[in-house]
């Protein structure tokens, strides 16, 4: 589809295009000024959660996370949804309010949207931004050398998988909620200052399939460390009964052979590192002397992060030891 696409628009004709599709990132970034640029994003999903205020909160953290991870603050949003014609008129206005609710926590508005009829709900956003083009975050800086960062647990697909069938703990579904519906603004301020070399977020490829974008656009080979990941309450359990949602293996097939895993690493626990996420954190990778000042400013306002790996030189490749 890019390649499709890239036949039509010619981005050297556009030099003010400064992120778009011959160097796909989190967002699309148009320069307006030396000190403006807008940072351009959309993203929908199906129901993860029966709550519908939740899910309208998820989606909108969700979306609004593609422009944090490029640097910016978000401003305007309008909603996506694609709704079952005889839904409930509340749970229709809970998804919504939901989503407004995280959109103006994050300093912005809804300003409108677009609804169609569908059988199976879809919802999400369309999110304007605003960031410095001089300090535009994209996957493509990561350097030999770097520290690899955190800022949220994972295994949140295994939860919404375990709960569909029946055989979710509530209290594992409420610490995945909590970790969904928390904005990336907290993690992504304090990179304004302690500036890192490559940034993305952690969505529906699996942190082992947005890593690779990492190392593929930087030209690195990424080394992660099992034991240091962490993994939202009853995700390992999941794990171990194969609870993992069919996108787990897509992006195993997808990714794999850019991966080599530790022989002591079991098969669901590989397949872990692939499991779809949805709102999930921020990848940061930057020089290991900045990362106690990034820590300490994400203690203070109460961040979660952890140092999970290192780059290394060499061709683009993925260890997990």
């Amino acid at each position: 589809m890019t390649r499709h696409l890239s036949s039509i628009f010619h981005e050297a004709d556009y030099p003010e295009l400064l992120v778009g599709l011959s160097v796909a990132d989190d967002a699309a970034v148009w320069k307006q000024s030396e000190e403006r640029a807008l940072v351009f994003t959309a993203d929908f999903f199906t129901p993860i959660v029966d709550d519908a205020y939740d899910y309208g909160a998820i989606a909108a953290a969700n979306a609004l996370s593609d422009v944090y991870a490029m640097g910016g603050d978000p401003f305007l949003a309008l909603h996506l949804a694609a709704l079952p014609a005889d839904l409930p008129e509340d749970m229709v206005v809970a998804i919504l309010r939901g989503s407004a609710e995280k959109v103006k926590e994050a300093g912005a508005i809804v300003a409108g949207g677009h609804t169609i009829d569908d059988d199976e709900p879809k919802f999400g956003l369309a999110v304007l931004g605003t960031v410095d083009p001089r300090k535009v975050r994209t996957k493509a800086g990561a350097r030999p050398g770097d520290a690899i960062v955190l800022t949220k647990p994972l295994g949140v697909g295994l939860i919404a998988t375990a709960f569909k069938a029946d055989e979710a703990d509530p209290d594992d579904v409420a610490a995945a909620v909590t970790s969904m519906k928390r904005l990336n603004r907290d993690a992504a301020l304090p990179l304004r200052v302690i500036e890192p070399h490559a940034v993305t977020d952690i969505t529906g490829f699996g942190l082992l399939g947005h890593a690779w974008e990492v190392a593929e656009k930087s030209g690195v080979r990424l080394r992660f460390r099992f034991d240091d990941l962490p993994f939202v309450r009853g995700a390992m359990r999941y794990a171990d009964e194969l609870l993992f949602p069919g996108g787990a293996g897509n992006n195993l097939g997808d990714y794999g052979a850019h991966v080599t895993f530790a022989p002591r690493l079991a098969y669901e626990m590989q397949l872990l590192t692939f499991c779809p996420e949805t709102s999930g954190g921020l990848l940061i990778l930057m020089p290991p002397e900045r990362i106690e000042a990034l820590l300490e400013r994400y203690r203070a306002v109460g961040q979660d992060a952890w140092v999970i790996g290192e780059v290394l030189p060499g061709d683009p490749a993925i260890e997990v030891v």
